[in-house]
């Protein structure tokens, strides 16, 4: 599946500066996107919870570190949210490109220990160290999927076209910036900042600060361990919400070396991590991929790795199975989520690019 044809499949990501490089995700989603579609989606979830248990929104990345009533406020501001007269949602010419499909890898249920790892050796190997006081870490990544919309009862299967997202963040946490069409308007919002109350908002596994990151332990257990702890009672699989926010922290934030080996060494100890045989992410790069099943939902996500160097390159999420409900529109194939890591790097300022 390659959701632009006309990008290259040999595009090739970039990392520089003087942060630690990365050699391998999400946040994942991941996380904080505040397109309209999503926001009345979500609040649709919300409804729903008495009739099934609310999944994890693949588009609601764990990337914007501002608390929900600031990120409304910010998405008001810049005309994300739009309500027609009465309430009703307008039209949004921007969610509605083409439902991605892509074919269903092959799963080796034993391979996951030797590829991982492989690849955390390949990470631990990765040069730079370091950082500038007051610099921004840039992450630039291509984004595409397909949701569910509800419009006057009526449920959906809307395509996210492919585009590029930006993010700036000091290591602190306590400033940044997200700039991605359809979701910020064309000026962006500020990521970090503090909460409804005025306090600092504090990083933590789910929102990582750069300087956070550097204080996780690097040993797979001790690690597993925490994530375990930090994460117990999220989602409804304790091995899927592990797995997912290892996913996170390799795509939506910039691990050093040796704890992006560490990640990669914890995710073999979870129960049910895969191999998929081929996969390609959403620039039309292909390799193979590291991946778990969430079976309530049918979903599969995949961290995609270049086959000869072990690069990380992104992540996807394949509809797999038949889902349940409005889920059922999700035919096994569909891509409901798709990222390619192009760029992380150390800049001066927020807005600059390398």
């Amino acid at each position: 599946m390659n959701p632009e044809p006309n990008q290259s499949p040999t595009a090739h990501r970039n990392e520089s500066g003087d942060l630690p490089a990365i050699e391998e995700r999400e946040l994942p989603p991941g996380r904080h996107q505040f397109h309209k579609e999503r926001l009345m989606n979500l609040i649709h979830e919300d409804r729903r919870t008495a009739e099934r248990p609310a999944r994890r929104n693949p588009f609601l990345r764990k990337a914007i570190l501002l608390p929900a009533a600031t990120a409304l406020a910010g998405a008001l501001a810049v005309g994300v949210l739009v309500l027609a007269p009465g309430g009703s949602q307008a039209p949004d010419d921007r969610a509605a490109g083409p439902v991605l499909t892509t074919r269903i890898g092959t799963v080796d249920t034993q391979g996951a220990p030797r590829l991982l790892d492989r690849i955390s050796l390949a990470a631990a190997e990765a040069g730079g160290s370091g950082r500038h006081t007051g610099s921004y870490v840039y992450i630039e990544s291509r984004v595409a999927g397909t949701h569910i919309r509800v419009a006057d009862g009526v449920s959906g299967l809307v395509g996210t076209p492919l585009h590029t997202r930006r993010s700036w963040r000091s290591p602190d946490g306590l400033k940044g910036w997200l700039t991605e069409p359809g979701n910020t308007g064309p000026e962006g919002i500020p990521l970090g900042g503090r909460d409804e109350q005025g306090n600092v908002v504090k990083p933590h596994l789910g929102a990582p600060s750069h300087d956070y990151l550097a204080t996780l332990p690097t040993d797979p257990d001790a690690l597993l361990s925490k994530i375990y702890t930090e994460t117990a009672g999220q989602g409804r699989d304790k091995d899927q919400e592990a797995f997912t926010t290892i996913g996170d922290l390799l795509g939506e934030s910039w691990p050093s070396p040796k704890l992006t080996a560490a990640l990669y060494r914890a995710a073999a100890k979870i129960p049910g991590v895969v191999t998929v045989d081929s996969a390609t992410d959403a620039a039309g790069r292909k390799g193979v991929a590291v991946a778990r099943l969430d079976a309530p939902t049918g979903q599969r996500t995949e961290w995609i790795f270049d086959e000869t160097t072990l690069a990380f390159l992104g992540e996807r999420t394949v509809q797999v199975s038949e889902g349940h409900g409005d889920d059922r529109l999700l035919k096994p194939g569909t891509v409901v989520y798709t990222q390619a890591v192009m760029v992380r790097a150390f800049v001066d300022g927020i807005k600059v690019t390398p």
